[in-house]
């Protein structure tokens, strides 16, 4: 199984990046590649609690994994250390068996000059999803959370 990184300085805080990673309305802004809307159905963010999300395309595409346009997925928060890291484990829904299975993810925060180095590590990725593809949603997702973050 696949695994992608992306690592990105946010010139805040790492307790302001950590609060973002966790609020419902911060992640509905930033947790979404470009040409894509975001909906999120359920959000509970303490260990243990469950999310649910769809990311939709904007335009006409067959590449949904869920439905034609669309990725939906649900998980659970595993590990959260204050201003330090967010552990998460997701799934897809789909009856794609390429795109099936558990996949962990973690952003993990450190002390920068100025501000805070974010590490997300997405790990076990699906035979059914790019590795590359993958890099560059996470690359835009990641760079929507440093503007909403710096703009806060």
């Amino acid at each position: 199984m696949a695994t992608t990184r992306v690592s990105r300085f946010i010139s805040a805080p790492r307790s302001l990046v950590y609060r973002m990673l966790l609020d419902r309305d911060a992640v509905e802004q930033w947790m979404v590649p470009d040409l894509m809307t975001s909906q999120v159905h359920d959000f509970d963010p303490r260990e243990g609690g469950n999310f649910r999300i769809s990311l939709t395309y904007e335009q006409p595409t067959g590449a949904g994994k869920t439905m034609a346009q669309t990725d939906s997925f649900h998980g659970t928060f595993v590990r959260l250390v204050p201003d330090a890291e967010v552990v998460q484990v997701v799934e897809f829904e789909t009856d794609d068996p390429g795109l099936q299975g558990q996949m962990t993810v973690r952003y993990v925060l450190a002390d920068a000059d100025g501000g805070t180095e974010l590490t997300g590590i997405h790990e076990n990725l699906p035979p059914g999803v790019s590795p590359a593809d993958n890099e560059v949603g996470w690359s835009m997702s990641i760079e929507k959370l440093a503007r909403l973050v710096e703009g806060h």
